[in-house]
């Protein structure tokens, strides 16, 4: 028979789990989303949990403020058994969580209690992990608190951004979703609180985070410059004698073959060339670039960079003002 449910989301992440919950038995009401942006230049963000509802002929409201009385007057009237939230982008209060029958379940993109907060994808990435997953819970007033009802668990790859693995873990939340959901129609979903003890916050990240320090380890720098793409993108500032700084935007790295001697004394962030690729001393040692995109350019390989930039002896990578450490 189904469950009656509002799905609430707006992000890329809500797109693979609510297509499988339209196309499912369940009977999905209506889909609240964020209201329609226009960024610069006055290009319309395309809202892509909008366009998906809309190639279901859901019903999609867009509310500036979902707690507002007029937005819960007409949630009541769905008479829904549950609400599913992912990357939606509003909090939601108790008396909007206090609707549907059985209550409203987040799909979260940790292995909760860690990575409570806005980034739990970054964060998992940035902090070196080498597991994350998603997490399915009920939603409580306090920050993503409520016990949780199923996860799903897996490996982050050696050189996988926050953009890729935010989209493999939306993918893998399908079959996650789909079993919560038949568990909680069929009234034998458990629930497991979370361990307070184990809570780590991942809060939503600034601009500045992508800014790299070159005292840090390589491996330190190497899971910053995956964990800030797409946003806000690893930066440093390439500095040559004889021509204008240059700031330019990593997007992938790795750890020097072992025994290439380049060098030790000498300071963090600068460059040698050697067999036609460059690399940049870290806190501990070297990092090959392997792509990187000069500001108001295309991204090129280490080699094309290369060749396209005077990369001599004093070349150096300098941190941006205020960088992460």
């Amino acid at each position: 028979m189904g469950l009656r449910i509002v799905l609430m989301g707006t992000g890329e992440f809500a797109v693979p789990p609510f297509r499988a919950v339209l196309e499912s038995e369940h009977q999905v009401l209506a889909v609240l989303t964020q209201p329609d942006r226009t960024g610069r230049g006055h290009h319309q963000h395309v809202n892509v949990v909008k366009q998906l509802a809309e190639g279901f002929g859901v019903s999609v409201l867009q509310p500036e403020r979902v707690n507002r009385p007029e937005v819960l007057e007409q949630l009541r009237t769905y008479q829904a058994d549950l609400f599913l939230v992912a990357s939606y982008g509003q909090i939601l209060k108790p008396e909007l969580l206090a609707i549907p029958r059985l209550g409203a379940f987040n799909l979260h993109g940790s292995l909760l209690p860690r990575y409570r907060g806005a980034a739990p994808v970054q964060y998992a990435i940035w902090k070196g992990d080498q597991r994350t997953g998603v997490t399915i819970f009920q939603i409580e007033p306090a920050l993503d608190s409520g016990p949780m009802v199923g996860r799903v668990e897996t490996l982050i790859g050696e050189f996988e951004t926050s953009g890729e693995l935010m989209m493999r873990l939306a993918e893998l939340s399908v079959p996650l979703t789909l079993d919560v959901l038949g568990r909680l129609e069929a009234g034998t979903a458990e629930f497991e609180s979370q361990d307070v003890s184990q809570v780590v916050l991942s809060p939503k990240i600034p601009k500045e985070a992508g800014r790299i320090c070159w005292l840090e380890s390589c491996r330190a720098i190497s899971c910053q410059i995956r964990a800030m793409q797409p946003w806000p993108k690893a930066s440093s500032v390439l500095e040559r004698e004889g021509h204008e700084s240059v700031r330019c935007l990593f997007q992938q790295v790795q750890l020097a073959e072992a025994g290439l001697v380049l060098g030790d004394d000498v300071a963090e962030g600068s460059v040698r060339v050697h067999q036609g690729r460059p690399y940049v001393r870290a806190g501990d040692g070297w990092l090959e670039i392997l792509k990187i995109q000069p500001e108001g350019r295309k991204a090129v390989d280490g080699r094309a960079f290369v060749n396209g930039y005077s990369l001599s002896a004093g070349a150096i990578f300098r941190s941006e003002q205020g960088a992460a450490v």
